[in-house]
């Protein structure tokens, strides 16, 4: 019987040799390549409402931490093309990972933004429940989701379920050592699992030349024998149509797969960063012109499918989930200080029964 050949299977693998796109930067449609269909035009008009609403929370979000209401925000404006079309391609009995800057996406999927924000805000290590979501805790410190990620996979597997799991992690998560165990652990086991990262092209303020040599992340599953694309990541059409495809072959048990999403963080690291300090101006003019948001309006106003109407009722609607999020956020939250020690050991330690008491003296002590 004819045997594959390294070559026939490193072809298998290997990412476009450039990224996949469905619409140019001013929004009229281009010759996509074959392999991806096109996503139906009621999930694009799904997508387009999500990402006002997304980019409305973003916007309300960074406005709450110079109020003082968040203590750290990292905003994703620019990047939810990629955020919502990884939350559009998955089931409601899919898992999703995240890194701690896909607030957007969490929002997408259907949590309360005042939960998502509970981590920012300190009051507590996460305020939804993982379990019921199908989210895992946002994750802050780079790529140690993405191992979590393929054991879950594996667990949903062996108790007969055909969940797919979605890793987000960016450029910067590329060159951690977990990620590269992620794809190597998930290849091995066959695993259904879809890495999704969103290159923005900065690890904080160090940029992508001096992360890798490699002519694009998407080739770092190869070595791996994880299949890989590369997309647009500021084409939403073309993000949905690549993670799609992604996704279904994970659940058919075609294995990993390594999208790389090509975007631009647009604001700063955090509150707390000073961009000017690593990029020109003028390179964050350029990436505005690529606005996913305005990119998307263009291309469904020039097909026909939105109208002013329809574009007006989805800032309006964008506009009443920002009031609500003001409004929620402006209650101050209910904390137990004694519970920064529950749950770290079933039997506390000597050490810590010492540290709660001398929290309870101090506050004691206070109160007199």
């Amino acid at each position: 019987m004819p045997v594959r050949t390294d070559r026939q299977v490193a072809d298998g693998l290997l990412p476009s040799p450039v990224p996949v796109r469905f619409v140019a930067e001013d929004g009229t449609a281009v010759e996509p390549p074959a392999g991806y269909p096109a996503p139906e035009d009621g999930r694009l008009l799904d997508a387009y409402r999500r990402m006002v609403t997304g980019r409305r929370f973003d916007r309300q979000a960074t406005a709450l931490t110079r109020q003082g209401r968040l203590a750290v925000y990292p905003s994703s404006r620019g990047q939810e093309a990629c955020q919502i079309a990884g939350v559009l391609a998955l089931r409601a009995d899919d898992w999703l990972f995240p890194t701690y800057r896909d607030s957007v996406a969490l929002v997408a999927r259907g949590l309360d933004p005042v939960e998502v924000l509970t981590l920012l805000r300190g009051d507590w290590h996460c305020g939804y429940d993982p379990a019921a979501a199908r989210v895992a805790p946002q994750c802050t410190p780079l790529a140690t989701q993405t191992v979590h990620a393929v054991g879950m996979a594996e667990a949903l597997r062996r108790k007969g379920e055909d969940a797919v799991v979605m890793a987000f992690v960016g450029d910067g998560g590329t060159s951690e050592g977990d990620f590269h165990e992620a794809l190597n652990y998930a290849a091995v086991l066959n695993a259904p699992v879809v890495f999704l990262v969103q290159n923005n092209r900065y690890a904080i303020s160090v940029p992508l030349a001096k992360q890798t040599a490699a002519p694009a992340l998407a080739y770092k599953g190869i070595g791996y024998g994880v299949r890989s694309e590369q997309v647009d990541g500021n084409d939403l059409v073309a993000v949905l149509a690549v993670l799609d495809t992604a996704v279904r072959r994970a659940r058919e048990g075609g294995g990993p797969f390594l999208v790389e999403a090509h975007t631009y963080r647009m604001d700063a690291h955090t509150n707390a960063d000073d961009p000017t300090r690593y990029r020109p101006a003028g390179e964050v003019e350029e990436w505005e012109s690529a606005d996913p948001l305005a990119r998307l309006e263009a291309y469904l106003r020039g097909r026909g499918l939105l109208g002013a109407d329809g574009a007006a009722a989805a800032r309006e609607a964008a506009e009443e989930f920002a009031a609500r999020l003001r409004d929620a956020m402006s209650a101050e939250p209910a904390t137990d200080p004694y519970e920064m020690f529950d749950h770290v050991f079933a039997d506390p330690t000597p050490q810590l029964r010492e540290q709660r008491d001398l929290l309870a003296a101090e506050l004691a002590a206070r109160e007199d």
